[in-house]
């Protein structure tokens, strides 16, 4: 059924209350067999999401880790583009983000923040563009992941900037709405450093014998809430030290 609704953009009933047996590793088996499909159907895995990495959206929901998802690359978006609401989009909206890209493969148990920093090229400025396949986001922790983390599409700036380069926890990013500046944040906010999310996922992964690939884009996770988008708007993240990233919703 979500992959139904992806495909047609018409959104479905709330998984947790079709059944309320579903269980996070229910929801992950989910998740990976729409992955599973979408290869079928031609896609190619360009990197994956982090969600759910403030302290407050972990309270709001009651839980005590984030989630992920899968990207791929027919939904990135270049710096500066359009989105089509007509045929892109739900209900989308917008998050500033650091984008890990990685040299070398990044294999869980045990990856620790070290690891990380060694096998990251660079990282850059990005946006996540959060959609939702369940009616009016009424969402669960089962149903965000079933529904590959809420991932829709994403951009990345042209600024790649060395890892070491940079104290990632305390990059700033100042999220504008068509002019107007309406969050700010800083890393500390991606559980204090967004390289411990990136090592989150890293081990995650490894319990569903996923790897993090060589070449892969990492979505850390939000620095801030996430204002819905609607026609017309433009929206443009502002990093300290990672430059600015930009899209136009039409």
């Amino acid at each position: 059924m979500l992959y139904k609704a992806l495909k047609s953009r018409v959104p479905m009933d709330i998984i947790s209350e079709i059944d309320r047996e579903v269980t996070v590793d229910d929801a992950y088996d989910i998740q990976l067999l729409n992955v599973k499909r979408a290869l079928e159907d031609g896609e190619i895995i360009s990197g994956k999401k982090i969600g759910l990495t403030s302290k407050g959206m972990q309270e709001l929901l009651g839980i005590t880790e984030p989630d992920y998802g899968h990207l791929y690359a027919s939904t990135e978006v270049q710096n500066g583009g359009l989105v089509d609401m007509d045929t892109q989009a739900i209900r989308p909206k917008v998050e500033g983000e650091v984008a890990f890209v990685l040299k070398e493969d990044l294999k869980g148990r045990g990856i620790t923040v070290e690891d990380v920093y060694k096998a990251t090229d660079y990282v850059c400025a990005s946006i996540e563009i959060v959609d939702s396949r369940i009616k009016d986001w009424k969402i669960k922790l089962v149903d965000t992941i079933a529904d590959n983390g809420s991932s829709s599409l994403y951009v990345l700036g042209d600024k790649k900037v060395k890892i070491d380069s940079v104290s990632l926890p305390d990059i700033e990013m100042t999220l504008y709405k068509n002019g107007e500046a309406v969050n700010s944040g800083s890393g500390k906010e991606v559980l204090g450093n967004p390289a411990v999310s990136v090592a989150w996922l890293a081990n995650k992964l490894c319990e569903y014998g996923v790897t993090l690939k060589k070449g892969e884009v990492i979505l850390s996770g939000a620095f801030t809430a996430s204002p819905e988008a609607f026609k017309g708007d433009v929206f443009e993240c502002v990093f300290s030290e990672l430059g600015s990233v930009k899209v136009e919703f039409r």
